[in-house]
């Protein structure tokens, strides 16, 4: 009995994933952070202190702590600025993006978050002729590596890198910041060696652990300040009400999906059964979605919802799926008007 019914269930899962077939598909977004018009050159400085070397890391040597962890964070610093100035450059959102080279701060105090005044501001704008400043005002590691035992003789180690990071977006004229943005993230490694000393050969030394943390760092918040692309994941149905929608899948699979649309527009006005409406309803949705129609889009979108809603009830899976897709492009419709705005467009 037992092996019959994993059987079945297992027929059951695959049936169920093939009913579907799911697609990427990428979207133009909106920064988190919108500009005043007229900004077009951004100045990215360090305003961050290096913590002292000796804070904020751990090493354990199969099973004893040492006291010889030291990390050197001056370069992953201005590896993030870097990293971040660049990045935002090659959208070509901004005219231009200047890298101020030196630290602002002079104080001692790498703990503290301490953010530019209004007359530093003015100040690097001036000097930079640029209209706005990115600044990173603190950013702190902890990193912790360990060197175990394995068996047969080998040895592992792991290195993780915890972070957290403030940067502040300022423009001339303000004596506030325009907008505040608190990062956390983390990076980790695992290798497997002969012994400690040739696994120094396959992980990263600890400065360059967190060179490669602050770039990391830099290339993924560059969204926050400009327009960008990223992947989203969109789906259709693929069968089970007749040799048209068979067709229709086919079309779909080979991305016409003008024709693929058709062939689920009239799938839709034949259909007697609710769950075929459904369905077609949500294909329909989605290759007008694919052609930038985004409004006709949430139409049918949101028939698809309503019909899975009526007959399936708000907490069943399929309707939560299509609530999800009706959604999905309401934000799409929202992330539309602030691009226009973004760009200047009426």
């Amino acid at each position: 009995m037992e092996k019959t019914f994993c059987l079945f269930l297992l027929t059951a899962l695959l049936a169920a994933c093939t009913s579907m077939r799911y697609i990427g598909i990428d979207t133009y977004n909106p920064a988190e952070i919108t500009y005043p018009e007229g900004v077009g050159t951004v100045l990215v400085v360090n305003n961050a202190l290096p913590q002292d070397p000796a804070s904020g890391c751990e090493f354990k040597l199969l099973g004893v702590d040492q006291d010889t962890c030291r990390m050197q964070a001056d370069s992953a610093l201005f590896d993030l600025c870097r990293t971040l100035g660049k990045t935002i450059f090659e959208t070509g959102f901004f005219h231009d993006v200047v890298l101020f080279e030196e630290c602002t701060r002079e104080d001692g105090f790498f703990l503290s978050d301490q953010k530019l005044t209004a007359e530093q501001v003015v100040s690097l704008c001036e000097e930079a002729e640029a209209d706005a400043v990115i600044s990173l005002d603190r950013m702190l590691f902890r990193m912790k590596k360990n060197v175990s035992a394995f068996a047969e003789g080998y040895v592992h180690g792991e290195i993780k890198v915890e972070v957290n990071a403030v940067l502040r977006t300022y423009l001339p004229g303000r004596e506030q910041p325009m907008a505040t943005l608190l990062v956390s993230d983390s990076l980790f490694w695992g290798e497997y060696a002969d012994n400690a000393g040739t696994l120094d050969d396959v992980l990263p030394p600890p400065d360059e652990a967190l060179r490669t943390v602050g770039a990391y760092v830099g290339e993924k918040v560059y969204a926050y300040f400009v327009p960008h692309w990223a992947s989203s994941i969109r789906w259709y149905y693929i069968g089970g009400f007749g040799t048209q929608w068979k067709e229709a899948s086919a079309l779909a699979a080979n991305e016409k999906w003008e024709q693929a649309g058709e062939r689920w527009q009239q799938i839709n006005a034949r259909a007697t059964n609710w769950q075929a409406k459904a369905k077609s309803a949500s294909n329909i949705a989605l290759a007008y979605e694919l052609k930038d129609e985004i409004n006709t889009a949430l139409e049918w979108a949101e028939k698809s919802y309503r019909l899975f809603e009526e007959n399936k009830g708000n907490d069943h899976k399929d309707t939560q799926l299509a609530k999800s897709y009706v959604d999905a492009l309401t934000d799409r419709i929202r992330a539309g008007e602030k691009l226009k705005v973004q760009f200047g467009e009426e």
